[in-house]
């Protein structure tokens, strides 16, 4: 049996805000002598900010009637300032049903839109495996708050001839443009990466790609890594350094000094580091280090990178991704792709 509570939440809110409000204005004139018959119309106005046309007609078809019949009590029944304000009172109620109806259609347009670029998105950024060979995976990409929902973090791996390699990046800008950058990246590191001997040759490749398709003010920073048994090779195109954890042990990786990011001529150079059975490295985008608190503070990945190393690489990207909402109070300004790797995965 449905409960009370739940019929009540299954209540349209702007059909009982509306019906709400006109009969507190007409009881409002029918105990008073104010003339209240063309403020009836105010319900229809309320109810069109919240619920659809159709009902929102309803309201003002009751607040036209209710106009109506005021004049009985108010003995104006056929006299020209109650003709005049009834006139008003249906006027305002059509304002009111037609600005329902614009407010439907800009919200279908939008959820249209959304539904667009969220599917975009979702074919540019495809599932990760949870292990190519002894490296396991894991990724999470969250979106940040309504006016940021659609932007450029990517991620991609792919097993090659020269090892399991992977790149992690961020495009300049938000929306559908951003988006097609991320596919252009994506698509040109998917070409190149079973070919290009090397880390560097593979930046620089995509690098030339997206230089004949961005204009100057485009670019996008990105990390690109390749796992060869116990040693990892990274190239930092003006992105973050990932974070290795080995044990008890969180070190920021060295990448060296900072290079352009692709697409503005990026010349990486090439580092190589140790990667032992059982280390697991984090990339990511800004969306993790620059993520704010209710007084403006960072996030602090220093405080809760330990933790990396607890749990499936599935439940140490969750329960970060846990602590950086926490931290934001479940906001989030900017987009987030995150890939944790581990050593040796069963």
């Amino acid at each position: 049996m449905t409960s009370p509570l739940a019929r009540w939440r299954r209540l349209d809110l702007g059909l009982v805000s509306g019906f709400g409000i006109l009969a507190l204005l007409v009881l409002l004139s029918a105990v008073t002598e104010i003339q209240l018959i063309a403020v009836f119309a105010a319900s229809a106005v309320v109810a069109a900010m919240l619920t659809t046309a159709r009902r929102t007609a309803l309201v003002a078809a009751a607040a036209l009637a209710c106009a109506l019949g005021a004049g009985v009590w108010h003995g104006t029944t056929g006299t020209l300032d109650w003709f005049g304000r009834c006139l008003l009172c249906g006027l305002l109620g059509l304002v009111g049903v037609q600005s329902a109806a614009l407010r439907e259609r800009r919200e279908g347009r939008l959820q249209r839109m959304t539904v667009i670029a969220e599917t975009a998105q979702q074919a540019v950024l495809r599932a990760m495996p949870t292990a190519i060979g002894s490296v396991g995976l894991a990724a999470r990409y969250v979106s940040a708050t309504a006016e940021a929902l659609v932007g450029g973090d990517l991620y991609e791996v792919a097993a090659t001839p020269f090892g399991v390699r992977v790149i992690v990046g961020d495009v300049r800008g938000k929306g559908l443009e951003a988006v097609q950058t991320a596919a252009a990246v994506l698509g040109a590191f998917r070409a190149a990466a079973f070919t290009s001997p090397d880390v560097g040759s593979l930046s620089r490749t995509i690098d030339e790609t997206l230089s004949r398709m961005m204009n100057e003010e485009e670019f996008v920073t990105a990390i690109v890594g390749e796992f060869n048994d116990d040693r990892v090779t990274l190239a930092n195109c003006g992105h973050h350094p990932p974070v290795l954890v080995t044990g008890d042990e969180v070190t920021t990786v060295d990448t060296g000094e900072p290079t352009l990011p692709l697409g503005l001529g990026s010349e990486p150079d090439v580092s190589e580091h140790p990667w032992p059975v059982g280390a697991r490295m984090l990339f990511y985008t800004d969306g993790l280090v620059e993520a704010r608190d209710r007084r403006g503070e960072f996030f602090p990945l220093d405080d809760f990178a330990a933790e990396l190393g607890e749990g499936t690489v599935e439940e140490a990207l969750d329960r970060l991704v846990a602590h950086l909402l926490d931290w934001g109070g479940q906001r989030m300004n900017d987009d987030l792709a995150l890939v944790l790797a581990e050593s040796d995965a069963p």
